[in-house]
């Protein structure tokens, strides 16, 4: 025969001693992992404004140097005697030939602050450099090869423009 060992059975017993600590130590971690979250999303939106800006002032510079280009296009047109387009932001009566007239590139682009259309002005200062001798101050050094200062003004977009870029170029034929 086989015997059957039966095994008392037992009623378990709830501990009176336990007070809840893993309930408040599961709540506490909760509101770190949820800390944590919100510090990551906030990180995440810097990061991304960090790179919405520097897109738009990149683009901006981008443009002014488009700008600053097509000036160069037209002036080489204009001195190859071609004709320039009517759209153009350079023609033969913009274009500056006075070497003193008190033009500062800082002061132009202040006054460009708001504008959203490109601008350019276009001076041509190749009677305005020193010669190489006391004598020849203020004669152009090449009389073949004009000398221009180009400054252009640009925006990151037309519509809405968050950054705006001026750039001071010599260009030389």
């Amino acid at each position: 025969m086989t015997r059957l060992l039966s095994r008392p059975h037992r009623v378990p017993r709830l501990p009176h001693t336990q007070r809840g600590a893993v309930l408040y130590v599961a709540l506490i971690m909760l509101i770190l992992m949820a800390l944590l979250g919100i510090a990551g999303m906030q990180v995440a939106g810097m990061q991304e404004k960090m790179a919405s800006n520097y897109r738009a002032a990149n683009r901006a510079f981008q443009n002014s140097e488009g700008v600053v280009r097509a000036a160069e296009r037209s002036i080489e047109q204009l001195a190859n005697r071609e004709g320039v387009d009517g759209g153009s932001l350079v023609q033969t009566d913009t274009i500056s030939r006075v070497c003193d007239d008190g033009y500062d590139p800082m002061e132009w682009a202040l006054e460009r602050r708001g504008d959203a259309d490109p601008a350019v002005n276009v001076r041509q200062i190749d009677s305005c450099v020193v010669g190489e001798s006391s004598l020849a101050m203020g004669e152009p050094l090449d009389e073949t090869a004009p000398i221009y200062q180009i400054t252009g003004f640009a925006t990151d977009d037309a519509d809405v423009n968050s950054s705006s870029v001026v750039i001071d170029t010599i260009f030389k034929l």
